[in-house]
């Protein structure tokens, strides 16, 4: 009977693939680590840390002002808007209230934090900064203003973005806004109230019409307005964890109380 030998050849390459093997089950296990770990980065450490700087910068905004109040609040006091035509803040003296609170205010610099965004129903507090650039601005935690739109209070449309997932995510819940809902913006001159009025729950991400001053959707014309008024616009990514398309908030100024 011929005993079979084994080749030292043999050995050698079933030794190989062993450490190919190992080899490769280490990377893969490396390589999941790190994708753990890039995944706890992104929707925990930068949620964490840009909530944190949001939060500083409203309380550096409110000591800047010297307003003690936790919240804005009360915007139902301020005076109403009747229509977009008219000066609608006018006092009993026949002073235009809007125009010496807007006289208050200064253009704001380039990813400068200028206001404060609050949404009662989203238990949302955070600074609104000029622009809407990711590094300077959204991934701060802030909100950014559309350059080219209207600042706070004017006629035309104060448009906002804002993450919704990451980065502190300000805008993950706009989708559960309702009409009738209330939006405050404050200012170093007034705080500014507005009313949720209509949702458009996606478009594409090049739909410029959303901000303009008279927002309508250039890819769903049904959803929008037809006539000037006081707006405003919160936009951000839709579906949740993707950039692919948005989703509009718009509402409409309903009173503005000056700053004493």
């Amino acid at each position: 009977m011929r005993i079979p030998v084994v080749q030292h050849s043999s050995r050698r390459r079933s030794a190989r693939r062993r450490r190919v093997l190992w080899g490769g089950g280490e990377l893969l296990v490396t390589v999941g680590v790190v994708l753990a770990l890039l995944v706890v980065h992104q929707l925990w450490w930068t949620n964490r840390e840009a909530k944190r700087g949001a939060e500083r910068k409203v309380e550096a905004l409110e000591r800047e002002w010297g307003d003690d109040n936790s919240g804005a609040g009360g915007g139902d006091s301020g005076a109403s808007v009747p229509t977009p035509s008219a000066s609608p803040y006018q006092d009993s003296s026949g002073r235009d209230r809007q125009q010496s609170a807007t006289a208050r205010q200064s253009s704001p610099s380039w990813s400068q934090a200028y206001a404060i965004l609050t949404i009662p129903r989203l238990g949302l507090r955070v600074p609104v900064a000029e622009g809407v650039s990711k590094q300077k601005v959204l991934n701060k935690g802030y909100v950014g203003h559309y350059p080219g739109s209207q600042q706070p209070g004017q006629a035309g449309n104060f448009a906002l973005a804002g993450h919704r997932n990451t980065h502190g995510e300000p805008f993950r819940y706009i989708n559960r806004l309702r009409a009738k809902d209330v939006v405050e913006v404050e200012t170093s001159s007034a705080t500014y109230t507005y009313a949720v009025d209509k949702t458009l729950p996606q478009t594409s991400a090049r739909d410029s019409g959303v901000v303009r001053a008279v927002p309508r959707s250039t890819v769903k014309p049904r959803y929008g307005y037809s006539e000037p008024g006081y707006y405003i616009t919160l936009t951000t990514c839709t579906p949740e964890f993707t950039s692919r398309y948005r989703l509009v908030v718009w509402g409409k100024l309903v009173s503005m109380r000056p700053r004493s």
